[in-house]
């Protein structure tokens, strides 16, 4: 939104964060190192030993024909929550969009601003800017994760989307996903990092905690292998 600077990555002094956890991991290696990197192995690690591979060389590449399928659907200025390397951010700023992302990792920050995009280094669950304003709001790459509870996301998406405001969420790509666990950011070697929150769910699990959060569907879709939901808020 106006007054915003690229390189603004100022932290509110004495803010209290949701997921300070959370926080810290993103914000450790070894996910900076993949980022600066550009590739991994990464993956987050369940406390059973699952892993979730984590796609960073796509993180870290051009939008591709999915993304600006996404992008193509976005309306007025757009907040990327959880913008990563800021790939998304820097297509909508090529086509002259108003964008903003945000994001708990310095090194995720850093990487967008480095491409040209505006993000600025703070939990969707800070105080930011526009709020009650923005038209859309990204949750790609599996952030609907985010907090590891949907129905407090949403809740809060709410009130930082403008009335009748679109969410576009990535989802797990099987249907009968819904869970919650502690999870820790991990490398093929070396020590996980700290345990967090995470949620994964598929298509009719978001559906149905977007109904019970107020939100109703607009439409739903695959595209590269990946499977989207765009929600109105009510």
């Amino acid at each position: 939104m106006s007054g915003l600077r690229a390189a603004d990555t100022t932290t509110p002094v004495g803010r209290q964060r949701t997921t300070p956890a959370a926080d810290r991991a993103w914000s450790a290696d070894p996910y900076a190192d993949a980022l600066r990197a550009g590739r991994g192995p990464l993956f987050l690690r369940r406390a059973d030993g699952w892993l979730l591979p984590l796609d960073v060389e796509r993180w870290c590449a051009e939008a591709d024909a999915a993304d600006l399928d996404v992008l193509r659907r976005c309306e007025g200025p757009v907040l990327d929550v959880g913008c990563g390397p800021g790939r998304l951010v820097a297509a909508l700023g090529t086509q002259g969009r108003r964008a903003l992302g945000i994001d708990v990792s310095e090194a995720a920050v850093a990487h967008t601003v480095r491409r040209g995009g505006q993000a600025l280094l703070r939990s969707v669950f800070d105080p930011l800017p526009g709020t009650g304003r923005w038209g859309t709001a990204l949750l790609a790459d599996g952030n609907v994760g985010i907090g590891g509870d949907p129905g407090v996301l949403l809740d809060r998406l709410t009130r930082l989307l403008r009335p009748g405001g679109l969410l576009i969420a990535e989802t797990a790509p099987g249907p009968d996903v819904d869970e919650r666990a502690l999870v820790q950011i991990t490398g093929l070697h070396g020590t996980p990092g700290t345990a967090f929150p995470w949620a994964r769910v598929g298509t009719p699990a978001l559906l149905r905690h977007a109904r019970a959060a107020g939100w109703r569907a607009d439409d739903r879709w695959s595209a590269g292998g990946r499977t989207f939901v765009a929600l109105r808020a009510g």
